[in-house]
Order: C-alpha cells, then sequence, then structure tokens
C-alpha cells in the first residue's frame, strides 16, 4: 500500500481464526465454547473426562455443568489434549486459576507455534503473585502479545441461553485482540477490545472477592444498601491495587470493572456470590464448597492472592482482608459487617 507522499505503508494482517480448542469443559469453558461455535468457527473442546467427551459428541449437551443447553454441530469434544489442539488457529484455556500452571507445563510442547492464546481463567497465583497472562508466558513460553484475556459480565448460564451481553478481549497487541473479537462476535455476545490487560485481570479476579461478601451480606439479611456500599468501595480499592500494578483507571469503570462486578455480586448465577450466602447461614468453607456440587468459588482463592498483592504493595483493601478473615480465620460474617463499619472515617477519594 502507497501512502499519499508515495512512501510504502505497512498494513498490520489480523490472523484469521477458523478452528479454535477450548482447554476445559466446565460452565464457562463450554460456554465460550458454544459462543465460537454460534459464531461459526469449528470448536473443539477438550475434557478432562471422557465420558463426558463422548456424551457431548453423541447428545451434543454437558449436562454436568450446563443442563438443558443443546450445543452447536460445529462443536465437538475429546479428551485427548493433542488431538483437541491439531490444526487449531486459537487456543482458548478454560482451566482454575491455580491450576493452570500444572497444565500449562503439560500442554506447551503442543501448543501451536504463534496462534492466539484466550484466558478464560480470573485469578492470581498464590504465592507467585502472577496474573494468569503471566502464568501463560512464562510457564508456556508464549509471547505476552499473543495472550488475550476475556474479562467482562460473563455469567455461563445466560450466555449459553443467548441472552444479550458484551465482554472485553484485553491484548497488549491490538489486532491480536480483534482476530479474537471478530472470531466470538455473535447477535447475543458483543466483544469490545483493550490493551490494558493489567487492568483487566485485576478486576477480573477482585470483583470475585466483592461478590463473596455480598454474598455474605445477603446471607445476613442486609439489602440494598449494604450492597451497593459494598460494590462501590469494592472496586475502589481493586482499582487502586490495578492502578499500582500498572493497570488503567478507565478499565475499572468498563465492562471488566463495573460490569463484571455488578453481574458477579448481583446475580443468584453467580457461584461466589451464593458461596457467600452460604457462609452468613453458619456454613464452613468446606461445607459451602459441598453445597456446591464440591465446586470452590475462585473468591475464595482470590482473596488470600489480592491481599499478599495488597500487602506487599502497600495497598489498603479492608473488604479484601475482611473476606479472608472470614474464609481462613474462621471469622464470622456479622463482625465482618461491623468491623467495616467501625473503619475511622477518611474522606471517599
Amino acid at each position: 500500500m502507497t501512502g499519499t507522499d508515495g512512501a510504502s505503508t505497512a498494513v498490520a494482517v489480523r490472523p484469521t481464526i477458523n478452528r479454535v480448542a477450548v482447554l476445559g469443559a466446565g460452565s464457562w469453558g463450554t460456554t465460550y465454547a458454544k459462543v465460537l461455535a454460534d459464531a461459526g468457527r469449528e470448536v473443539r473442546l477438550w475434557s478432562r473426562r471422557t465420558n463426558l467427551a463422548r456424551t457431548i459428541n453423541t447428545e451434543h449437551v454437558n449436562l454436568d455443568y450446563l443442563p438443558g443447553i443443546t450445543l452447536p454441530s460445529l462443536l465437538s469434544s475429546t479428551a485427548d489434549v493433542e488431538e483437541a489442539i491439531d490444526g487449531a488457529d486459537a487456543v482458548a484455556l478454560a482451566v482454575p486459576s491455580q491450576s493452570l500452571r500444572e497444565n500449562m507445563g503439560q500442554w506447551r510442547d503442543v501448543i501451536p507455534a504463534g496462534v492466539p492464546i484466550i484466558s478464560l481463567a480470573k485469578g492470581v497465583e498464590i504465592g507467585t503473585g502472577l496474573r494468569m497472562s503471566q502464568v501463560i508466558s512464562t510457564v508456556g513460553r508464549i509471547d505476552p502479545a499473543r495472550v488475550v484475556v476475556l474479562s467482562g459480565p460473563n455469567l455461563a448460564r445466560e450466555i449459553a441461553e443467548k441472552q444479550a451481553t458484551a465482554t472485553v478481549m484485553a491484548c497488549t497487541d491490538h489486532d491480536t485482540a480483534v482476530s479474537v473479537q471478530m472470531a466470538s462476535a455473535t447477535d447475543y455476545f458483543r466483544p469490545y477490545t483493550i490493551t490494558d490487560v493489567v487492568g483487566a485481570e485485576i478486576a477480573g479476579t477482585g470483583k470475585n472477592v466483592i461478590a463473596l461478601a455480598c454474598g455474605m451480606a445477603e446471607g445476613l439479611g442486609l439489602a440494598g444498601n449494604t450492597q451497593a456500599s459494598l460494590m462501590t468501595r469494592g472496586l475502589a480499592e481493586i482499582t487502586r491495587l490495578g492502578e499500582i500494578l500498572g493497570g488503567q483507571a478507565a478499565t475499572f469503570a468498563g465492562l471488566a470493572g463495573l460490569g463484571d462486578l455488578v453481574a458477579t455480586c448481583s446475580s443468584p448465577l453467580s457461584r461466589n456470590r451464593t458461596f457467600g450466602v452460604r457462609l452468613a447461614q453458619g456454613m464452613g468453607v468446606d461445607a459451602a464448597q459441598a453445597a456446591g456440587n464440591g465446586q470452590i468459588a475462585e473468591g475464595v482463592v482470590s482473596c488470600r492472592s489480592l491481599r499478599d498483592l495488597g500487602l506487599r504493595h502497600e495497598v489498603h483493601m479492608p473488604i479484601t482482608e475482611a473476606v479472608y478473615d472470614v474464609c481462613y480465620r474462621g471469622s464470622d460474617p456479622v463482625v465482618m459487617v461491623k468491623s467495616l463499619m467501625r473503619r475511622r472515617f477518611t474522606p471517599e477519594t
């Protein structure tokens, strides 16, 4: 292409994504695989369990995580990672945050070189303080510019039912983000792009912690004012941490921040909110987990890893600290609320 001065102008070439491997057949992995198939992509969904992969292929349902949802014909499943990844133009990672390191160590030699890697996990690794994109890059030996973080109001069941939502694709390389955006767009799933990966990941991690606090407030019979206060002040402390780490304040006011926070803190479909309700009703962490079919709420782990980051960077995070006290020190949720209300008075900003 030639510019107006006669000089040659480079044109960015965005990779075309036609076939996608989604590694992880839980509710969100299966839902995103369905979105991709509805967008016209050929999708191979990897399941750890052979019987689940067989059921998805023969009955086009994932009864364990999305009962009642019919999966598209363009979506197939396999328990063989290499088969899932073979020929893929992009790979989406949908395993729990704290198992990502182990999985990446097993998969890095079979993931195709140069393809976008889409991170669906929301969390910060305990001990290292690494965000999920950093785990992917370091363990998988993958260029960070290839890692696209998907975040936003992503309640899996609603999206699987084709209820309209917007989301964010965050990547330091804009063209890579756009390629995943175009591959994922449907008439019910509208992706936007940003380059603030740090902000998107800290927002996506922190909202689970605040949702636990809101769930506890709900379980204690505290209504709209309390929960709105927790959301607002929770967003403030998450934003403080995100900015210290290099994120942008605007990200926390957008879909990855405020949008995801409101959805996760408000919806009964939110595992973290529901987990918080159970804690307030007197269940311990183990009992609350058992009541949720053995699924641990990410916020239980995230309150620990975010608290560690906050302490390391001297960021004041009182709600995160209070949730940590309930989950790891056995504090009573009633005491949690009282301790937040009795803190010293300060200006709002």
